[in-house]
């Protein structure tokens, strides 16, 4: 152990837990363009469970440790690293698990940005996933996600004779 090691990130005493994969990848995914969205804020306390007191949500206390070391990881360690680190740790369910939530939360705010696609496809990647396989996943969170089907009447989707399916 060298004099700086400590400043490396906390890991605390669990170490790289599936859990702890999650939250962290949501917040690389977060910060990608630059930028922490509040719809993205949203996603992050909805899916970690976020609580509501008095109108505000905020992050139970549950999630508040988890949440506080993730981010001190994540200020810390690169991407790769992380990476390297995580994918062995986790199971199919839960890499799949991560990777839709990372394409709900960069599509909360509207449009993934270039960086959210690149982190995206590392993801993909290191987790073993191709894009055929993940394709209905992703056109089912798309479909969540274009809210347009209610205001406008002319969306191909709206057409007579369209049908939504996931081309199993």
């Amino acid at each position: 152990m060298g004099l700086f090691d400590m400043f490396k990130g906390d890991r605390g005493t669990e170490g790289m837990t599936p859990h702890f994969a999650f939250a962290a990848s949501l917040l690389y995914m977060m910060q990608s363009d630059g930028e922490m969205d509040n719809e993205e804020i949203g996603q992050l306390l909805a899916v970690l469970g976020g609580e509501s007191r008095n109108g505000v949500i905020g992050v139970g206390a549950n999630n508040r440790a988890l949440l506080d070391r993730a981010l001190k990881y994540v200020r810390s360690n690169s991407i790769d690293s992380f990476l390297r680190e995580a994918a062995p740790t986790l199971t199919d369910a839960q890499k799949m698990c991560i990777l839709v939530n990372l394409v709900d939360s960069s599509l909360a705010d509207g449009e993934p940005e270039r960086q959210e696609q690149e982190l995206f496809a590392k993801f993909m990647n290191a987790f073993g996933v191709s894009e055929e396989r993940f394709k209905p996943f992703f056109e089912v969170i798309v479909l969540k996600n274009d809210r347009s089907v209610f205001i406008n009447q002319s969306h191909p989707k709206n057409q007579p004779g369209y049908e939504v399916s996931l081309g199993l």
